[in-house]
């Protein structure tokens, strides 16, 4: 699998140059700030209403409230942009791209497809993004609590959030790497080839077998761990700053 990711890697970079190691990076960038302040914003509204008379939010409720996030950022902020990149991605690597730049991408999706043409594969995203976060939140909240132990008040080192970070990271990749693959394919310019989310599951499976579900679980692996990582401690960070600037009864 190495092998495969060090051959791809050295395909694009001699096919486009370092440059093509970036493409669709333009719409990961607008759609990460959204994405992270919707996630966060509503998991921590959630978890608000769901803690104990000692303010413990316990692994079980913590699924749920990462669940409720996951929802709300797929359906919000994750569709669209998730759909426009990978259109775009698709579009770059074709033998005649037809989309000039992010923006102009959006605004010739949009005169074809009409808004809809944004929310291809709707299902399937709020299916990845829902287990997504909810597997996230779920091991983060379990790993926290053992960690603090009877203490609910002892300080996290922001290492070993990270730690946690890429733990609960690594987890999500093996529990919804499959829907990834078929939200990929439902936003893709071949989207047309499947009547639903459930169809593209069952096609991929009759012609391409089980395996083709985890494609790219390693590149998604090392990428993904990394980001939960260091997006958990800037949240814990954050927290804190926050808790101290705006303290409440």
């Amino acid at each position: 699998c190495v092998c495969v990711v060090i051959d791809c890697v050295k395909q694009t970079v001699n096919g486009h140059g370092v440059r093509g190691l970036y493409r669709g990076l333009s719409s990961l960038l607008y759609g990460s700030i959204p994405k992270a302040a919707v996630r966060f914003g509503v998991f921590e509204f959630l978890s608000n209403k769901m803690r104990d008379e000692k303010g413990r939010l316990d692994s079980t409720r913590g699924l749920f409230c990462g669940l409720g996030a996951g929802v709300a950022e797929a359906v919000l902020i994750v569709c669209p942009m998730e759909t426009v990149k990978v259109k775009f991605i698709h579009d770059q690597t074709s033998a005649n791209p037809k989309y000039k730049g992010f923006f102009h991408g959006v605004r010739e999706i949009i005169r074809v497809e009409g808004l809809k043409g944004t929310y291809q594969g709707l299902t399937a995203t709020v299916l990845k993004q829902g287990s997504n976060q909810a597997i996230r939140f779920y091991v983060m909240t379990s790993l926290r609590n053992w960690y603090k132990g009877d203490d609910p008040n002892k300080a996290i080192n922001p290492l070993i959030t990270g730690l946690f970070g890429a733990v609960a990271g690594a987890a999500s990749v093996f529990g919804n790497t499959p829907l990834d693959v078929v939200k990929t394919r439902m936003q893709g310019l071949e989207a047309h080839k499947y009547k639903s989310t459930l169809d593209c599951a069952m096609k991929i499976m009759k012609h391409e077998g089980p395996k083709a579900f985890y494609k790219g679980t390693v590149p998604r692996l090392g990428r993904v761990c990394m980001d939960v990582a260091i997006v958990f401690i800037i949240y814990e960070e954050v927290v804190k700053v926050l808790n101290i600037v705006w303290k409440t009864d």
